[in-house]
């Protein structure tokens, strides 16, 4: 044992304990990872993922900005070879396809806005996006991001209650200066649109086409139809129904195309001749018991046109086909028939000639049957049209957009859209505020002097959203070509100044200087504002709360076709294909 110093040093190093370097060597060993998410999911977390989200969001922003206000320019998107040139924010923001899920928040608040009110699209992306500004500066100076969205929830509830009480209520106006404030307010609209040289003769239009629907106020009452050629001037509002002539058969145009105080039926029939079915059977042991069953399809048919000739209808309507023996039926008994009406079409026209659609030629009472002023067929361009005109329980309106190129067409319809809803949402709801950029800047204001009494980081959070509502004014100044700064340091002055004699100035974009927008009739319904402030305080929040993002590669793979071995083919050659009973190929 002397003689073996080797043995003890060995003992020795056995009982020695392990240092921490040895141990955390062998930590890997005696504590596996935890693997929760699938191989290859990409996860990012953190200060950094809030700000990597914050930048896409702004890349999509800067592209709609320049759309915002009368001077706004156009977007020209194409997309699988169909081309559109517009500045209407929602529909730029479906088209640019936008893939990031963050960023996807702003594409949907600009739907929601489009869907609930019809304008301020674009103004309640370019919001978000400045609130989103703001808040990543804070985020770069250590600020957290709760703290932050605390702020702008305290900010957003002081704005909304200010702005109803800056609102003008118009409820006790008479009928003449009702009218003549919901044209002022579709003229604002109108005014950032590609139409905007017509703006008069459009909200003229859509007020209009809006009062003739019922107490719902149902947008989807007022039909828009294009009618490509001719001037855009020579748009046309139907009070009652219009649309395109249906498919017909030969007899058709021996069918009378006008008349006065018609009576119109309205049917969800076919009044055709049923094919027979592929490889029917049908046995007889007569030559002349077929003849009886071909008759008895004749008899059927007659019947059912026998029935609808007696209830007096000089039009007939119906959802599905009208055949040639019907067409040629009722020419000879001068009805107007017209088949495939579409749902909406059909919809519409019972609402204008208050009829009711029938699924049955049996029972059919004279009250089912609807009417109007006058019927006629007439040719619009290169199309003819079935007009409904005049009937005194209309509650629908058809518009006839006119105009050279499909594109300008397509955007008439968009801003007549947005026109249509403005006005509608006024007529609920009769109070409006300045714009032009008059409210936000007044509620910047108000936001400021608040922060001054308010305690801690809250403070500067509330100042930097009232600095961002200043974004709305800015970019109008900037898309018109003025000076920006300048034009918001005359705003700032004369909102600082108190009363009610400045707190409606804001930009008038035409003359690149300010102006009393309410003076000038710039006027927009509250429900705008309202739900422009609140959807881009929410996305601004949304976006703000998210810390990580977890993401798998595979799910963003397109997905492939057929497996092999699962085609419907049964030859036996196939390598790998089929279902046949042959000998398989297995490739290597």
């Amino acid at each position: 044992r002397v003689g073996c110093p080797g043995r003890r040093a060995g003992k020795l190093a056995r009982r020695r304990p392990w240092g921490p370097t040895a141990r955390a060597a062998m930590s890997q060993f005696i504590k596996p990872n935890i693997i929760l998410l699938k191989d290859g999911t990409d996860s990012s977390q953190g200060k950094g993922q809030i700000i990597s989200n914050i930048n896409a969001c702004m890349a999509v922003v800067d592209i709609v900005k320049t759309t915002l206000g009368p001077r706004g320019m156009d977007k020209l998107i194409e997309d699988g070879g169909d081309t559109t040139i517009t500045n209407d924010g929602a529909t730029v923001m479906k088209k640019l396809q936008v893939v990031h899920p963050a960023a996807k928040i702003l594409v949907d608040i600009s739907k929601a806005q489009d869907n609930e009110v019809g304008d301020g699209t674009t103004s309640v992306v370019v919001l978000a996006g400045e609130l989103l500004k703001e808040a990543k500066s804070f985020l770069e100076d250590g600020l957290v991001a709760p703290q932050i969205i605390k702020g702008y929830r305290v900010a957003s509830n002081l704005a909304l209650q200010k702005l109803r009480d800056l609102a003008v209520d118009l409820n006790e106006k008479s009928k003449e200066e009702t009218r003549a404030m919901l044209i002022k307010c579709a003229e604002t609209t109108l005014n950032s649109k590609l139409v905007s040289d017509y703006k008069k003769f459009f909200a003229e239009m859509s007020v209009d086409a809006v009062s003739l629907l019922g107490e719902d106020l149902a947008t989807s009452h007022v039909g828009i139809k294009k009618v490509t050629g001719g001037s855009v001037m020579e748009t046309m509002l139907v009070d009652g129904v219009a649309f395109k002539k249906t498919f017909s058969y030969a007899g058709f145009e021996q069918q009378p195309k006008s008349f006065d105080n018609p009576k119109i039926l309205l049917l969800s029939l076919e009044l055709e001749l049923k094919a027979e079915k592929d490889n029917a059977e049908v046995r007889i042991t007569d030559p002349d018991q077929y003849q009886s069953i071909v008759d008895a399809e004749w008899n059927i048919i007659y019947e059912k046109l026998d029935l609808i000739a007696a209830t007096g209808a000089n039009v007939v309507l119906s959802r599905l086909a009208i055949g040639d023996l019907a067409t040629q039926y009722f020419a000879d008994r001068n009805i107007f028939c017209a088949g495939r009406v579409e749902n909406e079409d059909l919809e519409r026209t019972r609402r204008a000639t208050g009829g009711e659609v029938q699924t049955t030629a049996q029972g059919i009472s004279p009250n089912v049957l609807g009417t109007c002023a006058r019927f006629e067929e007439k040719q619009i361009g290169a199309e003819r049209y079935n007009l409904f005109t005049g009937s005194p329980v209309t509650k629908t309106s058809t518009i006839l957009i006119r105009g050279g190129a499909q594109q300008f067409i397509d955007e008439a319809e968009r801003s007549l859209n947005d026109s249509i809803m403005i006005v509608r949402r006024a007529m609920r709801n009769r109070k409006v505020v300045g714009g032009g950029g008059a409210i936000e800047m007044e509620i910047s204001r108000f936001l400021r002097e608040y922060a001054r009494s308010a305690k801690g980081k809250q403070q500067l959070v509330i100042n930097y959203f009232a600095r961002a509502l200043e974004v709305i004014p800015m970019t109008l100044a900037q898309n018109s070509g003025a000076d920006g700064t300048s034009i918001l340091n005359q705003l700032r002055t004369k909102h600082a100044a108190g009363g009610t004699e400045g707190r409606w100035f804001g930009v008038d974009c035409i003359n690149c200087k300010t102006t009393d927008t309410f003076q000038e009739y710039i006027w927009e319904p509250v429900i705008v504002k309202e739900s422009a402030l609140s959807a881009a305080t929410e996305a601004a929040c949304l976006i703000l709360s998210i810390d990580e993002t977890v993401k798998n590669p595979q799910s963003e793979k397109p997905q492939g076709g057929m497996g092999k071995g699962k085609g419907k083919g049964k030859g036996k050659g196939m390598p790998g294909k089929g279902r046949g009973r042959g000998p398989r190929i297995l490739q290597r």
